[in-house]
């Protein structure tokens, strides 16, 4: 049976466009049959289409990505499934954006073993930036919190009749639920109120 062609394209939500990569399969002379889609995000490969699609491939067919991230979302992900397909499948994979990144070319050791390096040192990379940017969103928020800035929902402030209702409350004239009750709020935030006031809250 002759070798194909086969294209796999993921978009991260179905509000994104696929446009620019059915484009390049179509230069890449993939048959429009054999292009599968996602629109998903990566975070897993419980996809229907990428299932689909690695059920098809058989030794020397050729798989064509737009991009290695396609392929996975992390290091391990986008390692293993680079495996799968060339060692398990025994397929090619062509990735457009980085020419490097060809099996078809030669098969012969050097250059597997130029596209192996050049992929884990890209997944490497793009793992170790995205921890990088986790790390600098932490040190952020703890910055920004030793600055005294507040994070979430903004605490609701007691309205001007607050006074009056709590004078009555501690006076025993009206229960806390009664309280919060004329004040509009639930009876959990009126004991927060009061806890601030400084005084013990009686139900």
């Amino acid at each position: 049976m002759e070798n194909q062609s086969y294209g796999y394209i993921r978009v991260s939500s179905k509000e994104q466009r696929e446009d620019r990569q059915v484009i390049a399969m179509r230069e890449a002379g993939v048959p429009e049959k054999n292009i599968y889609m996602d629109k998903q995000s990566g975070k897993d490969f419980e996809r229907k289409g990428y299932q689909r699609m690695v059920k098809k491939l058989k030794p020397g067919d050729t798989l064509f990505v737009k991009s290695i991230d396609r392929l996975g979302r992390n290091y391990d992900e986008i390692l293993e499934q680079w495996r799968i397909i060339t060692k398990e499948k025994q397929t090619a994979i062509v990735v457009l954006d980085m020419p490097l990144l060809d099996t078809r070319q030669g098969h012969d050791l050097t250059g597997t073993l130029i596209a192996d390096i050049v992929l884990q040192l890209l997944s490497y990379v793009a793992q170790t930036e995205r921890e990088f940017i986790r790390q600098r969103q932490a040190e952020g928020i703890a910055a920004a919190k030793e600055k005294g800035v507040h994070f979430g929902r903004q605490a609701m402030e007691p309205p001007p009749e607050y006074e009056e209702v709590y004078n009555a409350w501690s006076d025993g004239e009206l229960s806390a639920r009664a309280a919060a009750s004329r004040l509009g709020i639930s009876h959990q935030t009126f004991l927060k109120w009061t806890k601030n006031n400084g005084r013990r809250s009686i139900l």
